[in-house]
């Protein structure tokens, strides 16, 4: 019998994947998931338990009857400007609906707990690559409400909470390269799928914000991670939390920057041009944000397998192409 895990938030864009990921290697993925941004449409390895994570009695029941005793949390609220304008969305959904769920959590004996973190929990990068060392001094309510929950992880588990990992996700991107599943956001903000959008001619023109950073070409460094090998490194983390491995934090990404000209030299390479315009920098966007992912390829094994550019915007076009 294979053995079942639960995905929180499974519905979602790194959800479905982690959960076609779990399928691929012998586990029994379970989602959970209210849908309110997710894809039913997505959920097409193990069931789908349609419930919050407030909701004790749907989560204790599905621990029961899967026998579950590893959860992946992916559930959550991620656009950084909605957070600046709606904070308490954030930290009610990033946080304080996540208080109970924990506490459920403990009293049904989960042995692996792996968190859904974010980059964001550090802030303006003064050394690049970024390291778990750096100190988190958050710019947004969304990076705030991430690092508390990884605070309340971490003080929980010493009162007899689950065992713990914190994935800290760079710049997630990319599609799985079957073409099944692909990043579907309502609204979309993230460059790539919006690169695609444009390319496509589904959308006007593609805002570059900022040409004159102290960059090799004067756009923005960011490190993008193919989506897939995300889902790897969950796999990764509960099967070391279950090993007996220690609670920790760790960065997920290539620990390669790619300029946003580089992004859309991508695109030309693949012979589908993005339109674009150059708009002036956003306040508070760092010039690099690049990964430090030494710890978790040294203690989990991480390792990127399609770090390539090129390959993260190809499986990303096909993807937009065919849906």
């Amino acid at each position: 019998m294979k053995k079942s895990v639960l995905v929180v938030g499974g519905a979602g864009y790194i959800g479905s994947h982690v959960c076609k990921t779990l399928d691929g290697a012998g586990y029994h993925p379970v989602t959970l998931d209210n849908l309110c941004t997710g894809h039913k449409s997505f959920v097409r390895w193990g069931e789908l338990v349609e419930a919050s994570v407030s909701d004790s009695e749907a989560v204790a029941h599905t621990i029961k009857k899967y026998a579950i005793d590893s959860v992946i949390d992916l559930a959550g609220s991620i656009e950084v400007a909605e957070s600046v304008a709606n904070p308490l969305k954030y930290y009610e959904n990033n946080f304080a609906s996540k208080l109970t769920f924990l506490q459920t959590l403990k009293e049904n004996g989960i042995k692996a707990f792996v968190f859904s973190s974010t980059a964001a929990v550090y802030g303006e990068p003064e050394t690049v690559p970024i390291p778990e060392t750096h100190r988190c001094n958050p710019k947004n309510p969304y990076g705030w409400s991430k690092f508390l929950f990884e605070r309340l992880l971490a003080d929980f588990h010493n009162v007899g909470g689950p065992p713990w990992m914190a994935l800290r996700y760079f710049n997630a991107a990319g599609a799985s390269f079957d073409g099944d599943i692909g990043e579907n956001h309502q609204p979309e903000s993230h460059l790539i799928p919006r690169a695609c959008f444009a390319a496509l001619g589904r959308t006007p023109p593609l805002e570059v914000y900022g040409n004159d950073y102290p960059t090799p070409d004067g756009t923005a460094l960011r490190d993008y991670v193919h989506v897939m090998d995300l889902a790897s490194a969950h796999i990764l983390a509960f099967e070391a939390l279950l090993a007996g491995k220690a609670p920790a934090a760790y960065n997920l990404g290539n620990g390669i920057g790619s300029s946003i000209q580089d992004i859309l030299s991508g695109f030309t390479k693949l012979g589908k041009p993005v339109p674009h315009v150059f708009k002036e920098r956003r306040a508070g966007d760092p010039a690099r944000l690049i990964a430090d992912n030494s710890l978790a390829c040294k203690e989990l094994g991480f390792k990127p397998r399609y770090g390539d550019i090129d390959s993260i915007i190809s499986s990303a076009y096909s993807w937009h192409a065919s849906n």
